[in-house]
């Protein structure tokens, strides 16, 4: 008898490793800045650092971690009073559910998460160490007298915190921990890129659960989010833009309305004028009119 054989999922997979630091740094040291074309994990073991990037700044104390995704700026520097410690680790890692960390790069670690972060940092020091050969460098070398499949541990280690941070960052009350000026503006700053996604996906049938998919986030927590922030549910916001757009197509008169229609993703002509009277008070063609006639009525 033959069984049937399970395909595992693999949500999360570190393709390669770049670098793994930790550093006792001064309490005067500044870092002008960089960006670099893999992830980067940065996390304030002891003291405080600022943290500039593209994304704002951020006054990081002992507990909290970072992300930084490919290609994003990131400058560093102590608030010269206290000299801190932190932990670095770089890699490559192309899976789509790390678009959760571009969106929230920030975490201020529980009690569980901290724990799987020092069996990380452990088997680093275990692990890996620094060039004899080269010094000073930023290759990676494997130490002489590194345990038994010490490198694939600490991948494992760092995909199971990768894992566990999604999975706690999807539940509305999982973020309870950040400082609520932090909290607020990473939030923000995630409906702004939703946003900016929606505009740019006009021509698009948009579900709720597309975007939970893309952004990594769950239905409840972007519910929530997307209305405090904008007084409208995603769905409502999306057909919104959608008939500003609309609008603007027919002032610019380069297409006729089935043309329009179907530009913004419209399944039938009569759906979209149907929206479109809903939102505005007028048909396309009424709009059109009003337009021609220069009767200048906002609608």
């Amino acid at each position: 008898m033959e069984f049937p054989r399970y395909r595992i999922r693999q949500e999360i997979v570190i393709h390669k490793l770049v670098t793994c630091y930790y550093f006792e740094l001064a309490k005067n040291y500044s870092f002008d800045g960089e960006k670099h074309d893999f992830w980067e994990l940065f996390y304030v073991d002891k003291g405080e650092v600022w943290i500039d990037t593209d994304f704002g700044h951020y006054d990081l104390k002992q507990g909290d971690l970072i992300f930084f995704e490919p290609n994003r700026f990131h400058a560093t520097r102590s608030n010269g009073k206290i000299a801190p410690n932190v932990f670095i680790v770089s890699f490559e890692c192309r899976s789509p559910k790390m678009n959760f960390f571009k969106h929230n790069p920030l975490f201020r670690l529980a009690d569980r998460e901290k724990a799987m972060l020092g069996l990380l940092m452990n088997e680093g020091d275990r692990t890996f160490g620094p060039d004899p050969s080269n010094r000073p460098t930023k290759r990676l070398v494997r130490k002489p007298s590194a345990p038994f499949a010490g490198e694939q541990m600490f991948v494992m280690y760092l995909e199971m915190l990768l894992i566990q941070l999604i999975r706690g960052g999807t539940e509305p009350e999982s973020r309870s921990e950040l400082p609520p000026s932090i909290l607020e503006n990473q939030e923000t700053g995630l409906v702004d890129e939703i946003i900016r996604y929606l505009e740019n996906h006009l021509g698009q049938d948009i579900s709720l659960e597309h975007i939970c998919d893309e952004f990594a986030i769950g239905k409840t927590r972007l519910s929530i989010l997307f209305k405090k922030q904008t007084g409208s549910s995603l769905i409502e916001y999306a057909n919104r833009l959608k008939i500003e757009k609309a609008k603007a197509y027919i002032r610019e008169d380069n297409f006729n309305f089935t043309e329009i229609a179907e530009l913004l993703g419209y399944t039938s002509m009569h759906y979209f004028s149907k929206q479109f009277k809903q939102m505005t008070g007028s048909s396309p063609s009424e709009y059109a009119k009003i337009l021609q006639g220069r009767m200048f009525k906002r609608i």
